[in-house]
Protein backbone atom coordinates (compact mmCIF):
# COMPACT_ATOMS: atom_id res chain seq x y z
CA UNK A 1 0.00 0.00 0.00
CA UNK A 2 1.07 3.60 -1.25
CA UNK A 3 0.12 6.31 0.76
CA UNK A 4 1.39 10.29 -0.49
CA UNK A 5 1.17 12.42 2.99
CA UNK A 6 1.23 16.27 2.08
CA UNK A 7 1.41 19.03 4.74
CA UNK A 8 1.25 23.03 4.98
CA UNK A 9 -0.98 23.41 1.67
CA UNK A 10 -1.89 26.91 2.96
CA UNK A 11 -4.02 28.07 0.63
CA UNK A 12 -1.72 27.79 -2.32
CA UNK A 13 -4.20 26.46 -4.86
CA UNK A 14 -1.33 26.47 -7.89
CA UNK A 15 0.99 24.16 -5.49
CA UNK A 16 -1.91 21.40 -4.48
CA UNK A 17 -2.86 21.17 -7.96
CA UNK A 18 0.91 20.36 -9.04
CA UNK A 19 1.25 18.68 -6.62
CA UNK A 20 -1.94 16.49 -6.99
CA UNK A 21 -1.48 15.65 -10.06
CA UNK A 22 1.98 14.49 -9.50
CA UNK A 23 0.78 12.14 -7.07
CA UNK A 24 -2.28 10.63 -9.43
CA UNK A 25 0.60 9.86 -11.55
CA UNK A 26 2.44 7.64 -8.88
CA UNK A 27 -1.02 5.66 -8.17
CA UNK A 28 -1.18 5.51 -4.76
CA UNK A 29 -3.67 4.13 -2.79
CA UNK A 30 -3.87 7.09 -0.27
CA UNK A 31 -3.71 10.47 0.05
CA UNK A 32 -3.18 12.64 3.91
CA UNK A 33 -3.04 15.97 5.02
CA UNK A 34 -0.85 16.79 8.05
CA UNK A 35 -2.58 20.09 8.33
CA UNK A 36 -2.66 23.99 7.45
CA UNK A 37 -4.51 23.70 4.66
CA UNK A 38 -5.20 27.46 5.14
CA UNK A 39 -3.38 31.00 6.29
CA UNK A 40 -0.96 32.72 3.83
CA UNK A 41 -2.44 32.37 0.62
CA UNK A 42 -5.24 33.46 -1.60
CA UNK A 43 -7.52 30.34 -2.11
CA UNK A 44 -8.97 29.02 0.94
CA UNK A 45 -11.75 27.57 -0.32
CA UNK A 46 -11.17 26.17 -3.55
CA UNK A 47 -8.22 23.81 -1.85
CA UNK A 48 -10.65 23.32 1.07
CA UNK A 49 -12.64 21.86 -1.55
CA UNK A 50 -10.32 20.04 -3.41
CA UNK A 51 -9.53 18.18 -0.15
CA UNK A 52 -13.49 17.41 0.55
CA UNK A 53 -14.23 16.47 -2.66
CA UNK A 54 -11.05 14.09 -3.27
CA UNK A 55 -11.90 12.81 0.78
CA UNK A 56 -8.30 13.23 1.29
CA UNK A 57 -8.34 12.67 5.48
CA UNK A 58 -6.96 15.54 7.17
CA UNK A 59 -5.55 16.94 10.46
CA UNK A 60 -6.14 20.08 12.04
CA UNK A 61 -3.55 22.53 12.07
CA UNK A 62 -2.34 25.78 13.70
CA UNK A 63 -3.74 27.84 10.69
CA UNK A 64 -7.16 25.79 10.72
CA UNK A 65 -7.73 25.98 13.81
CA UNK A 66 -7.37 29.69 14.54
CA UNK A 67 -9.03 31.03 10.59
CA UNK A 68 -11.60 28.50 11.44
CA UNK A 69 -12.25 30.51 15.09
CA UNK A 70 -11.49 27.71 17.46
CA UNK A 71 -8.47 29.16 18.10
CA UNK A 72 -7.35 32.86 18.76
CA UNK A 73 -3.68 34.08 16.77
CA UNK A 74 -1.95 35.02 20.17
CA UNK A 75 0.99 33.25 19.19
CA UNK A 76 1.21 34.46 15.30
CA UNK A 77 3.60 37.52 13.56
CA UNK A 78 2.28 40.26 11.99
CA UNK A 79 2.11 38.42 9.00
CA UNK A 80 0.22 35.50 10.11
CA UNK A 81 -2.39 37.56 12.19
CA UNK A 82 -2.97 39.56 8.67
CA UNK A 83 -3.15 36.60 6.60
CA UNK A 84 -5.65 34.29 9.40
CA UNK A 85 -7.93 37.30 9.98
CA UNK A 86 -8.31 37.73 5.57
CA UNK A 87 -8.80 33.97 5.71
CA UNK A 88 -11.19 34.07 8.45
CA UNK A 89 -13.41 36.38 6.63
CA UNK A 90 -13.14 34.39 3.50
CA UNK A 91 -13.86 30.93 4.81
CA UNK A 92 -17.26 29.55 3.76
CA UNK A 93 -19.72 28.50 6.00
CA UNK A 94 -19.36 25.29 5.18
CA UNK A 95 -15.44 24.83 4.83
CA UNK A 96 -15.40 26.48 8.25
CA UNK A 97 -17.28 23.70 9.80
CA UNK A 98 -15.12 21.40 7.89
CA UNK A 99 -11.88 23.08 9.33
CA UNK A 100 -13.95 23.12 12.78
CA UNK A 101 -14.12 19.11 12.56
CA UNK A 102 -10.63 17.71 11.63
CA UNK A 103 -9.35 15.70 14.62
CA UNK A 104 -5.96 16.98 15.77
CA UNK A 105 -3.88 13.55 15.78
CA UNK A 106 -5.15 10.31 14.33
CA UNK A 107 -3.47 6.70 14.00
CA UNK A 108 -3.99 5.36 10.58
CA UNK A 109 -2.37 1.97 9.67
CA UNK A 110 1.16 1.61 11.23
CA UNK A 111 1.89 5.16 11.93
CA UNK A 112 0.47 8.57 13.66
CA UNK A 113 -0.51 11.62 11.92
CA UNK A 114 -0.25 15.06 13.77
CA UNK A 115 0.71 18.99 12.58
CA UNK A 116 3.32 20.21 15.29
CA UNK A 117 4.21 17.77 17.83
CA UNK A 118 2.11 14.86 19.56
CA UNK A 119 -0.70 16.18 21.74
CA UNK A 120 0.12 19.72 20.95
CA UNK A 121 -0.83 20.93 17.49
CA UNK A 122 1.17 24.96 18.35
CA UNK A 123 4.53 23.20 18.86
CA UNK A 124 7.14 22.72 16.64
CA UNK A 125 9.97 19.91 16.40
CA UNK A 126 13.08 21.72 15.74
CA UNK A 127 15.16 21.12 19.49
CA UNK A 128 16.96 18.09 20.45
CA UNK A 129 14.20 18.51 23.35
CA UNK A 130 11.66 18.64 21.06
CA UNK A 131 12.84 15.52 19.19
CA UNK A 132 13.63 13.72 22.21
CA UNK A 133 10.34 14.44 23.54
CA UNK A 134 8.03 13.45 21.00
CA UNK A 135 9.93 10.00 20.34
CA UNK A 136 9.55 9.34 23.85
CA UNK A 137 5.40 10.45 23.34
CA UNK A 138 5.71 8.18 20.66
CA UNK A 139 6.91 5.37 22.18
CA UNK A 140 4.16 5.56 25.02
CA UNK A 141 1.28 5.53 22.42
CA UNK A 142 -1.16 2.16 21.93
CA UNK A 143 0.84 -0.24 20.10
CA UNK A 144 4.32 1.18 20.30
CA UNK A 145 4.19 2.77 17.17
CA UNK A 146 7.16 3.42 15.54
CA UNK A 147 6.24 6.12 12.80
CA UNK A 148 4.93 9.41 13.19
CA UNK A 149 4.41 11.90 10.44
CA UNK A 150 4.24 16.03 11.14
CA UNK A 151 4.08 19.23 9.40
CA UNK A 152 4.56 22.56 10.46
CA UNK A 153 8.06 23.20 10.26
CA UNK A 154 7.55 23.50 6.66
CA UNK A 155 11.53 21.86 6.29
CA UNK A 156 11.65 18.04 4.38
CA UNK A 157 12.97 15.91 8.14
CA UNK A 158 13.68 12.68 8.50
CA UNK A 159 14.43 11.90 12.66
CA UNK A 160 15.85 8.66 13.08
CA UNK A 161 15.89 7.23 17.44
CA UNK A 162 18.21 3.90 17.22
CA UNK A 163 18.35 2.85 20.82
CA UNK A 164 17.84 6.68 21.90
CA UNK A 165 20.62 7.97 19.43
CA UNK A 166 19.13 10.46 17.22
CA UNK A 167 19.89 11.02 13.93
CA UNK A 168 18.81 13.24 11.48
CA UNK A 169 18.73 11.25 7.40
CA UNK A 170 18.10 13.91 4.34
CA UNK A 171 18.04 11.11 2.14
CA UNK A 172 15.75 11.40 -1.15
CA UNK A 173 15.31 7.82 -0.46
CA UNK A 174 15.20 5.82 2.57
CA UNK A 175 14.52 2.70 3.72
CA UNK A 176 12.70 1.67 7.42
CA UNK A 177 13.90 -0.65 10.04
CA UNK A 178 11.97 -2.41 12.44
CA UNK A 179 14.90 -1.96 15.20
CA UNK A 180 14.22 2.35 14.96
CA UNK A 181 11.63 5.21 15.34
CA UNK A 182 10.87 7.54 13.07
CA UNK A 183 9.67 10.99 12.83
CA UNK A 184 8.86 12.44 9.34
CA UNK A 185 8.00 15.31 7.89
CA UNK A 186 7.18 15.77 4.59
CA UNK A 187 7.94 19.28 3.62
CA UNK A 188 5.80 22.17 2.78
CA UNK A 189 3.67 22.15 -0.54
CA UNK A 190 2.35 25.53 -0.05
CA UNK A 191 5.32 27.60 1.35
CA UNK A 192 8.22 25.70 1.53
CA UNK A 193 11.18 26.80 4.13
CA UNK A 194 14.11 25.03 2.78
CA UNK A 195 15.14 27.42 0.11
CA UNK A 196 13.91 24.96 -2.52
CA UNK A 197 10.56 26.80 -3.76
CA UNK A 198 9.35 23.86 -5.01
CA UNK A 199 6.15 22.13 -3.77
CA UNK A 200 7.37 18.69 -0.97
CA UNK A 201 5.37 15.77 -0.37
CA UNK A 202 6.36 12.38 0.33
CA UNK A 203 4.95 8.59 -0.75
CA UNK A 204 5.14 6.26 2.20
CA UNK A 205 5.18 2.39 0.80
CA UNK A 206 4.09 0.38 3.94
CA UNK A 207 5.02 -3.10 1.75
CA UNK A 208 8.78 -2.04 0.75
CA UNK A 209 8.68 0.13 4.18
CA UNK A 210 10.62 3.20 2.14
CA UNK A 211 9.93 6.56 1.96
CA UNK A 212 10.62 8.77 -0.49
CA UNK A 213 10.30 12.18 -1.00
CA UNK A 214 8.79 14.37 -4.42
CA UNK A 215 9.43 17.84 -5.41
CA UNK A 216 7.31 19.76 -7.60
CA UNK A 217 7.51 22.63 -9.56
CA UNK A 218 4.27 24.79 -9.64
CA UNK A 219 3.15 28.44 -10.78
CA UNK A 220 4.45 30.40 -8.56
CA UNK A 221 3.55 33.84 -9.99
CA UNK A 222 0.07 33.08 -10.88
CA UNK A 223 0.02 32.51 -6.93
CA UNK A 224 1.60 36.01 -6.24
CA UNK A 225 -0.56 37.40 -8.09
CA UNK A 226 -3.29 36.09 -6.31
CA UNK A 227 -1.81 37.33 -3.14
CA UNK A 228 -1.65 40.62 -4.46
CA UNK A 229 -4.99 41.07 -6.05
CA UNK A 230 -6.23 39.56 -2.67
CA UNK A 231 -5.17 42.98 -1.09
CA UNK A 232 -2.54 40.26 1.35
CA UNK A 233 0.90 41.82 2.33
CA UNK A 234 3.49 41.46 -0.43
CA UNK A 235 5.94 39.87 1.98
CA UNK A 236 3.59 36.88 1.30
CA UNK A 237 4.15 36.63 -2.75
CA UNK A 238 7.69 37.62 -1.94
CA UNK A 239 8.83 34.77 0.38
CA UNK A 240 7.48 32.28 -1.90
CA UNK A 241 9.90 32.24 -4.68
CA UNK A 242 12.91 32.23 -1.72
CA UNK A 243 11.08 28.75 -0.59
CA UNK A 244 11.38 30.76 2.88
Amino acid sequence: MRIAIIADIHANLEALLAALERIHALNVDEIVCLGDIVGYNANPNECVDILRNEKIASMLGNHDACASGLEEPYRFNALARRSVTWTREHLTEENRSFLLDLPREKRAHDFFLFHGSIHDTNRYILSRDDVEDNFQLLAGLPGTLKLGFFGHTHVRTALIDHRGIISLDLSLDLSLSPEKRYLINPGSVGQPRDGDPRASFLVYDRDDHTVLFYRVEYDIKRCQERILQAGLPPQLAERLERGQ
